[in-house]
């Protein structure tokens, strides 16, 4: 069976988190993502929070996967032109410079469709290409800040509270790679080229729809309130041996508070009007905070877990990054997966999420720094062996 994406070439000259993880998930679907870095630099992640600096770094390793590289100067005119052949052979072309850099490579969308009057261009950017503060560089911690992620995270009396997930680079990039299918969707129907264009800032505010509705209701903003994000008891709850990570996810409905109170010892309480309803359970929180950290305190996360789960009810142990490297469950989904490859030894990397029935992710190893070079451009565009050393000679691969 083919892959979803077979057929479709991405040259992708992204780096870091937002545009590698856009096109690791098209390579994942099957397209042919071909990486293009700067020659004896690459992609910056290759080197950042390396352990050994001889080897790729886990940052590059972790978004890299199922790509090729291909190392091609573009300050150069002879590095310019040769991806523009490219270009001509591509679908897609996707970037996340800083602002202004594709046009001083003279590269912009419209140079792109003189090369190819079909191609898809996306551009990835903190605040976008157009508004009051296009101008303006960003990370994730800053299209966290400027989104209202931050302001709602964290405790009251504290002050805002970065969101680990990369809701900025790796939220902005899902987005990208929507766009990107719906713009080939589109130009396959009616044969045009498409502007695709994605900015951290606007991605994570469509993440954050959920918690404007308070915003939208009292028109004031959005209160911290940490584990207790609708205003009633926590959502986790401390368990043996009390760890930093000894907490257990537990859902209380109507339905698992009686449940729960038997478990607990506490069957006296069922039908308690203090309890019996989600209201009452809010209004008196501190309570129910105490019924349920006598119970989760007397257990391990994962025997709490088990005793739940095995009744149905919603529930989930606080587990910390080592054991979800471990996580049977995500290994069965091969979602951490086992690889190995002669440069970097034995490591772990994190799989696919997206399942469809006809795409068996087969997990290649990301590419070292020019690795597929001279394969690309012998079979894309037919360069001789003579010609290939003469660019590597002028330094332009």
């Amino acid at each position: 069976m083919t892959s979803p994406l077979d057929g479709i070439r991405i040259l992708d000259l992204t780096q870091v988190q937002a545009g590698p993880s856009c096109t690791q998930i098209l390579a994942w679907m099957g397209a042919d993502v071909i990486k293009i870095e700067q020659p004896g630099v690459g992609d910056r992640t290759r080197r950042e929070r390396a352990i050994d600096p001889d080897i790729d770094s886990h940052y590059f390793l972790v978004f890299n996967a199922n790509k090729r590289s291909v190392t091609l100067d573009l300050k150069s005119e002879r590095g310019r032109g040769v991806f523009l052949r490219m270009v001509e052979l591509a679908d897609i072309v996707v970037e996340n410079y800083a602002p202004g850099q594709m046009n001083r490579f003279d590269l912009g969308f419209d140079v792109l469709k003189q090369a190819n009057d079909k191609i898809i261009f996306c551009a990835i950017k903190g605040y976008g290409t157009y508004g009051p503060n296009a101008h303006i560089k960003s990370f994730e911690h800053i299209a966290q800040a400027m989104s209202g992620a931050m302001s709602a995270n964290g405790e009251a009396e504290n002050e805002p509270q970065f969101v680990a997930p990369g809701v900025g680079d790796s939220g902005t990039g899902l987005h990208a790679a929507i766009g990107m299918m719906a713009a080939i969707r589109q130009r396959d129907n009616t044969g045009e080229s498409q502007r695709v264009e994605v900015s951290m800032q606007d991605g994570i505010v469509n993440l954050m729809r959920i918690r404007m509705i308070d915003t939208l209701n009292t028109n004031e903003p959005v209160d911290r309130r940490g584990n207790r994000v609708w205003g009633g008891p926590p959502f986790i709850y401390p368990c043996n041996p009390g760890g930093p990570n000894d907490y257990v996810a537990v859902v209380l409905s109507g339905d698992s508070w009686d449940t729960i109170l038997a478990l607990a010892g506490r069957a006296d309480l069922i039908g308690d009007d203090r309890f019996d309803t989600q209201e009452a359970r809010i209004k008196h929180s501190a309570e129910v905070e105490e019924i349920m950290k006598t119970w989760t305190l007397s257990k391990t996360k994962h025997e709490v877990m088990k005793e739940l789960a095995d009744l149905g009810i919603p529930v989930g142990a606080v587990q910390d990054t080592v054991e979800v490297f471990n996580d049977p469950h995500l290994e069965a989904r091969e979602m951490i997966v086992d690889t190995h490859d002669p440069a970097r030894g034995d490591y772990k990397l994190i799989g696919c999420p997206i399942k469809i029935e006809s795409n068996h992710v087969e997990l290649k190893v990301p590419p070292q720094l020019g690795e597929h070079s001279d394969e690309v451009l012998a079979s894309l565009l037919g360069m001789e062996d003579s010609e290939l050393a003469e660019l590597r000679e002028a330094g332009v691969i």
